[in-house]
């Protein structure tokens, strides 16, 4: 059986991985890598490579950064043709970014079946570019791997076929724990100067909060008050960066004391920042999964999630972009014990359960 398995942005890899470590433990499946190049910078894509030890990509498309309709149609310009090359007998996408939908879409008009890795997770908010490609992908895909029991409720309910769905956990998880006692040997917090459990960390990339300056504006000023009480370090997505200096608020973070914007870090050495960290500030889907994990309270600046399960058992909160909100969350966060669950199915073993029954599926249709 030869898989199609593809990658495009940095969370992706982190969800490929381990997949990929399956299947080579698989003989009778023949696993492809190919890379679309959503994410081209080196700190984005070559440095996560290296970290998990993913093979080099067989294919990649070289896409670049763009418009989501011109990222997205340049996606399946290139896609098509390794797919009449290759006559894969599946394609296998995860999460939500534009490689996602957009390799989906040239394999099921070519009548290859597409397996969809993290499905069913809703937001219900359809102004998330994210939100569409979840919806798409979910609809057209054979296969439909869940991470948590919501997402179980939401394709059901979207009348997807029970045979189709199955619950199997998370394998950005199987990554996380595959790699944190190396993460441990990260020399990050004596780079930075900090100390564990001294700082928090703050990550943000989402459209509605970095290309909004009036919402960006209210997110600084609950970070103003937070960097007085507790040190936090910023690693910048480039494309954050680039907003912030075209709105003009890169100088006001510059100028806050307490405030350390960084380069993207690696793989590891984020593993190690934010599981030694007092709170995680983000907007980010999966570091709500990761903090769930660590046990490191998480504060989402976001109005919604489409990982209740963070918030019904870990460590997370959903506190929007309301500065009042924001700075009440971490008042909660910092004077509140608790002890959090760890999501049934995250132990590291899903990537094992997908390919386990991808083998079967296959064999039962030939």
């Amino acid at each position: 059986m030869k898989i199609i398995n593809v990658c495009g942005a940095r969370p992706n890899f982190m969800k490929i991985a381990p997949l990929m470590r399956a299947f080579a433990a698989r003989p009778p499946i023949e696993a492809r890598l190919v890379h679309t190049g959503q994410h081209y910078d080196e700190t984005m894509s070559q440095a996560f490579f290296d970290d998990l030890h993913l093979p080099r990509p067989d294919i990649n498309l070289e896409v670049g950064s763009a418009s989501h309709a011109v990222q997205t149609a340049l996606i399946m310009q290139r896609f098509e043709p390794v797919l009449e090359r290759e006559h894969p007998d599946a394609v296998l996408v995860v999460g939500d970014v534009n490689s996602t939908i957009a390799c989906a879409l040239v394999a099921i008009k070519l009548g290859i079946p597409t397996i969809h890795v993290e499905a069913g997770l809703r937001s219900f908010d359809r102004s998330m570019p994210e939100e569409i490609n979840r919806l798409l992908t979910d609809a057209i895909s054979e296969l439909l791997f869940v991470t948590e029991p919501s997402g179980v409720q939401n394709l059901r309910n979207e009348g997807i076929a029970p045979c189709r769905i199955h619950l199997v956990g998370n394998v950005m998880i199987d990554t996380l724990r595959a790699h944190q006692r190396l993460a441990e040997r990260s020399t990050i917090l004596r780079d930075l100067g900090l100390s564990s459990g001294g700082y928090g960390v703050l990550t943000l990339h989402r459209p509605a909060n970095v290309d909004e300056p009036r919402v960006f504006a209210r997110i600084c000023d609950a970070l103003v008050e937070i960097q007085r009480d507790l040190p936090l370090v910023f690693p910048v997505h480039p494309r954050t960066r680039g907003n912030l200096e075209r709105n003009g608020l890169l100088k006001r973070l510059h100028d806050l004391p307490g405030l350390r914007l960084t380069e993207p870090l690696g793989y590891l050495d984020f593993l190690k920042l934010m599981s030694s960290a007092a709170i995680v500030l983000t907007d980010s889907g999966g570091i709500q999964e990761e903090t769930t994990v660590l046990g490191v309270p998480c504060l989402t600046l976001r109005e919604n999630t489409e990982r209740p399960i963070t918030i019904e058992q870990g460590t997370n909160q959903l506190v929007g972009t309301d500065p009042q909100r924001i700075l009440a969350g971490y008042q909660r966060a910092r004077s509140a014990t608790f002890t959090p669950r760890i999501p049934d199915l995250w132990d590291g073993h899903a990537a094992e359960r997908i390919a386990d029954i991808i083998v079967r599926w296959h064999a039962a249709r030939t």
